[in-house]
């Protein structure tokens, strides 16, 4: 690794650990030649994903607008910066554990609201109504009619 700041290639590591997310290493560096310290992170290599949209254009995945698409419908909920990065995350690892290569963007909305649903039934309503493009108030009710059939948990957000 090259100093970042005198361009030497010999330095040595200090302190390695895991990230706060897990999936990379971050590395104390003391350069050898200026005696100075930097911080590198280390992250398997992941391949790259393609979205298939609906009218079957392809585009890198990016999951910064899974998180734009959160946001909206989060807004002025009771849900966190942190949920909404867990949701980000959580919908990510499973593209990349069972993905290879392609993905319909049909798949991904889907996994956004299963992971939405088991924390704001709001939001998931709001996500869904985008995201399914409902037409009328009969696709609302649609799509609230299984969480009305089932019983009401005291404990669950309102």
């Amino acid at each position: 690794m090259r100093c970042p700041f005198c361009r030497t290639d010999n330095d040595k590591v200090i302190d390695s650990r895991a990230s706060q997310d897990g999936f990379s290493i971050r590395r104390r560096r003391e350069c050898l030649g200026c005696k100075r310290r930097y911080t590198t992170y280390e992250r398997v290599e992941e391949m790259s994903i393609k979205i298939i949209k609906k009218d079957n254009v392809r585009e890198p995945f990016q999951p910064e607008k899974i998180k734009k698409g959160l946001a909206l419908a989060c807004w002025k909920r009771p849900i966190s910066d942190a949920q909404i990065e867990s949701i980000v995350s959580g919908v990510e690892s499973d593209i990349y554990a069972e993905c290879e290569g392609e993905v319909e963007s049909h798949y991904i909305g889907e996994l956004v609201m299963r992971h939405l649903q088991k924390i704001d039934q709001v939001a998931y309503v709001r996500f869904a109504s985008v995201y399914r493009e409902f037409k009328d108030v009969h696709d609302f009710v649609d799509e609230l009619q299984p969480m009305l059939n089932t019983p009401r948990n005291p404990n669950a957000p309102q």
